[in-house]
């Protein structure tokens, strides 16, 4: 088993923790990482991109001018494709591109991003953040202290005090142990994640 050392929110060594190879101990694989952040990505695009149809757009009821006898090209709606303002051809619809991939590979996936961050020495593990009250400044200097830029701050349950205060700095991002994700942790430098919600994570990745 590894261990991770536990540090307060001085930067000072208070203790350690073993944690499961299984979760903590797993080789990255590109392929697997690439296929669970595609899926991502997939579900969050909005999928709300529409034209219309010669069939949508205003007007174009009456025939323009007689089949025959006038010289030009025979025309049945002004909203013909060809014609400007006219409909589109195989344009956009509302659709959802969200599809589904294997739970298995979604938490190897995040087993994978969890190993590369300890491997890397990019992951801190703090008892608590010490956080009296919402201050950008204190959590800015928290980070300082760790000598930490881009991060994903991980806690147990929905902490307040740390998310306002980190909510204006630049490549920080706040998650509960539930949301964390490939996305994120791949997105972001460094990991900083709650000693309490180390053993949620283990739990849910088992």
């Amino acid at each position: 088993m590894a261990t991770l050392a536990v540090y307060n929110s001085k930067r000072e060594k208070i203790g350690d923790l073993e944690v499961a190879d299984s979760v903590f101990g797993v080789e990255p694989k590109v392929g697997v990482l690439h296929e669970v952040v595609k899926w991502q990505m997939a579900k969050r695009r909005a999928g709300t991109a529409c034209t219309k149809t010669r069939a949508e757009v205003r007007g174009g009821g009456r025939k323009p001018w007689r089949q025959k006898g006038t010289g030009r090209a025979r025309v049945g709606s002004i909203r013909s494709p060809l014609w400007r303002k006219g409909g589109t051809v195989f344009g956009p619809k509302p659709r959802s591109y969200s599809y589904n991939i294997p739970k298995k590979v979604r938490k190897l996936a995040l087993k994978m991003a969890l190993s590369d961050k300890l491997a890397s020495k990019r992951l801190y593990v703090l008892k608590e953040f010490g956080l009296e009250e919402i201050k950008t400044k204190q959590m800015a200097g928290l980070l300082d202290l760790f000598e930490v830029g881009k991060a994903v701050i991980v806690t147990r349950d929905k902490d307040r005090t740390v998310e306002l205060s980190a909510r204006n700095i630049p490549g920080v991002k706040v998650l509960t142990q539930g949301g964390l994700n490939v996305y994120d942790l791949l997105k972001h430098e460094f990991l900083i994640i709650q000693e309490s919600a180390v053993e949620a994570v283990e739990e849910r990745l088992k």
